[in-house]
């Protein structure tokens, strides 16, 4: 095994450099993971321009949260704790928690007070530095939430499981409720909200309706693959008649916007009948939405917040993957090189126009120009 190692680090808001690291010297609790894709998620532009969501960047950074790979080296006791040994191919948990603060003791470690998480807010600059996916390899810490999902997996399905599969799980059918029968409006065609739809789909719900933009017409027809009923370009109808009629007036149990944009929040309210739920895991960027509380309060809306993935989802998420039922595999539209970080950023950031990105992951192995 190479004693060093490349990674892409995001020195300074908008500055990334390769760097190269020494490869930590593994020990009984913790391991080492050789990266076979790592996602760029919606996220990771925001956090390459220095926006603090989560509090101050400790730059330098390696991003990258969205980790498929394998094991290289794994301490003996990491390895009867996690069931992981060398050689199984394996996905990490965006966020580890610090194990002290009251989150991480109550088990809601995605919301640690220290930011325990890979890819956006540990810094690279002592060892073991390798905190993120941008990397050839990944460290993994003795509390990283790591799971086998063995061979049968690929590494471009399994990029996907802690990441928009077991987001989807957790933030619609875990915290959104949805069941057998329900009426689900998701409006964004985009990575997330087509894993949403086969989510809603695999949890009995129906009719799902799959709402975007004239621009978002392939999505959109993609979405009816995932399970969507009906799909709706907003600037052609007006959804909240037509759900309205489908629904006979009792309009959507469960409304998810990760539209990305502070409008789509507002037309949530407007879709989402009494005593229904609204998830909202999209981050606005700043941007506030007008939302009319009078209606959330008289027809008893329940708004939710909801943000990333735990072991709860993921392990459902492992099994609905294994199961083919949906083309998540169709949600990968690039595959670059390490070298060609900053061009992924700028693709999931909405920069050229055209491109159309859907899914961009980075793959350490694969050689710049190729």
């Amino acid at each position: 095994m190479k004693s060093t190692c490349r990674a892409m680090v995001l020195t300074a808001p908008k500055t990334l450099k390769m760097q190269t690291f020494n490869i930590p010297e593994i020990k009984e609790d913790d391991g080492l993971l050789k990266v076979e894709l790592v996602g760029v998620c919606g996220s990771d532009p925001g956090i390459s321009e220095g926006r603090q969501t989560r509090g101050v960047r400790p730059f330098p950074i390696i991003l990258g949260h969205e980790i498929v790979g394998r094991v290289v080296k794994m301490g003996g006791q990491a390895k009867k704790r996690l069931g992981v040994t060398e050689g199984d191919r394996v996905v990490i948990e965006y966020s580890f928690g610090c194990g002290m603060c009251d989150p991480c003791i109550s088990g809601n470690y995605t919301l640690c007070e220290k930011n325990y998480t890979y890819g956006s807010m540990i810094s690279c600059q002592d060892p073991p530095h390798l905190f993120g996916g941008y990397s050839e390899y990944v460290y993994i810490h003795p509390r990283a939430m790591v799971h086998k999902i063995g061979d049968d997996l690929s590494p471009e399905v399994g990029v996907l499981i802690c990441a928009v599969l077991g987001n989807g799980i957790r933030w619609l059918r875990q915290i959104g409720g949805v069941s057998i029968g329900d009426t689900v409006a998701i409006i964004g065609p985009g990575q997330q909200g087509l894993a949403g739809v086969a989510v809603a789909k695999e949890s009995g719900a129906g009719p799902i309706i799959l709402l975007g933009l004239s621009q978002d017409k392939t999505r959109l027809e993609m979405g009816r693959r995932f399970g969507a009923d009906r799909v709706m370009n907003i600037e052609e109808e007006n959804p909240v008649e037509a759900l309205r009629e489908m629904s006979g007036g009792k309009m959507a149990n469960v409304v998810m916007d990760v539209s990305g944009n502070s409008a789509g929040a507002e037309l949530a309210l407007s879709l989402t009948g009494r005593r229904g739920t609204i998830v909202l895991p999209g981050i606005y960027k700043g941007k506030k939405a007008s939302l009319d509380l009078d209606q959330v309060v008289l027809r008893e809306i329940k708004v939710q917040g909801v943000f990333s993935h735990d072991f709860r989802a993921v392990r459902p998420a492992m099994q609905m993957a294994r199961k083919g039922r949906y083309p998540f595999h169709e949600l990968i539209t690039h595959r670059l090189p390490l070298e060609e970080a900053e061009r992924a950023l700028r693709l999931v950031g909405g920069g050229k126009k055209g491109e159309n990105p859907l899914k961009v992951v980075l793959d350490p192995n694969l050689k710049a120009g190729s």
